[in-house]
């Protein structure tokens, strides 16, 4: 990592400001709906117990909280991961404008991870002995790790955002909250080197960790996805849905709020996306063709099909990805971040719920309660994005009709 000897800054952040606006639209309200319902069914799976709102059984001990909400949801948020690697070690300071942003969502991201965790363990009430009565640990789990990595990287997130809701807080509260933000904001900034290091590290332990977890199924999990390259494979994986979902986030935002994209910066992170598919594809194939599984690969059965639509989503991202003057065109950005969005997304449900085959006589589908209650969840993390970048300086408020742009398809 770059040294540096004086406070971590980001130079673009100055020139963002609250997007502002209405907060109660027609679609905040969409959305405000299927949290509520989601809300409610929390409150009755936490009541009563996993088996009365779930499909999960003995053999499925895991379903689409942590499939999606967790091992997906997490690699989705791995923006401000991506893009501080890029910014802070790196050293690439023109990404700074998207830094914020990406931070954000991951903060977002990784909160709804932490819900999807507390969900599906049965006795949620003794969660609070995890970080307490650490002399119980068990240092063998690969879970334990990646809790613990998920609870501390979500900590250091909103850390790392606290200068946005600091610079608020001195221009819009009270004489006394003005004072205290005055004195936190300093102190905050000179410890984001250190915190942005840890930053760095956690997600890289157990992103890494989420793909080793299923080594232990052993032959219960499709030799097309069994290898013992699963934790590399997560974190390259991940690092490009990072990217990918900082681009589909600065696209989306700049449509919606009418704001000039950054061209040039988004173009350069879709070139930064390439070798990390590119490694990804190289890495997998090989595998494959090194224990003899090419064949399976292409039996043509549900397992072969799911993993031929795998490869085809991440190729079809990387070649809409190639060419320069595709780059430079925001709708072939857009398609190739949702392209590898998909794909990277359907890697981990696959690895997790349609590889595991736990036995014949054991099935899985999510419930209704189970999509209701991530339908909700996800419906929160949508309006605390919308509810923060209106209320805090987030993004930059370039005003530009960039739908009318020649550049544009």
């Amino acid at each position: 990592m770059t040294a540096s000897t004086g406070p971590v800054t980001l130079p673009r952040q100055a020139e963002a400001a609250p997007i502002g606006g209405r907060i109660l639209t027609k679609p905040f309200r969409f959305f405000l709906f299927f949290l509520a319902i989601g809300s409610l069914l929390i409150f009755y799976r936490l009541a009563t117990g996993l088996g009365r709102i779930t499909a999960m059984n003995d053999g499925y001990p895991w379903g689409l909280w942590i499939a999606f909400d967790v091992v997906t949801g997490t690699a989705l948020a791995c923006g401000g991961y991506a893009v501080a690697l890029l910014v802070y070690v790196l050293n690439k300071g023109k990404y700074h404008p998207v830094v914020r942003a990406a931070v954000l969502t991951s903060a977002l991201g990784y909160t709804l991870a932490g819900i999807g965790v507390a969900l599906d363990i049965g006795r949620w009430w003794n969660i609070w002995r995890v970080p307490v009565f650490f002399w119980r640990w068990n240092l063998n789990s690969v879970l334990l790790e990646v809790a613990l990595c998920i609870m501390a990287y979500t900590f250091v997130l909103w850390i790392e955002l606290s200068p946005a809701f600091l610079e608020k807080a001195r221009t819009a509260g009270t004489p006394k909250i003005r004072e205290i933000a005055d004195r936190l904001l300093p102190i905050v900034n000179r410890s984001l080197l250190w915190i942005i290091a840890l930053g760095v590290l956690l997600p890289t332990m157990h992103q890494s960790s989420l793909g080793a977890l299923m080594l232990i199924a052993g032959p219960r999990l499709h030799p097309l996805w069994n290898t013992g390259w699963l934790p590399l494979l997560f974190l390259l994986s991940c690092i490009g849905m990072g990217y990918a979902a900082v681009v589909f986030e600065a696209a989306l935002s700049a449509w919606m709020f009418n704001r000039e994209p950054e061209r040039e910066m988004l173009a350069g992170l879709g070139r930064a996306i390439i070798p990390f598919i590119a490694a990804y594809l190289v890495l997998r194939l090989t595998d494959l063709v090194v224990r003899g599984q090419l064949g399976a690969l292409f039996a043509f059965d549900l397992y072969s099909i799911m993993s031929l639509i795998e490869f085809a989503l991440f190729i079809g991202a990387v070649v809409l990805l190639s060419s320069d003057a595709r780059r430079r065109r925001l709708g072939s950005l857009f398609r190739a971040a949702m392209l590898l969005m998909f794909a990277g997304s359907l890697y981990r449900f696959d690895t997790y719920l349609v590889a595991f085959r736990p036995g014949a006589q054991w099935s899985y589908f999510p419930s209704v309660g189970e999509i209701l209650i991530t339908f909700g969840l996800v419906s929160g993390e949508i309006l605390a994005y919308i509810l923060i970048i209106k209320l805090f300086p987030i993004l930059t408020l370039e005003k530009h009709s960039w739908r009318e742009s020649p550049s544009t398809p």
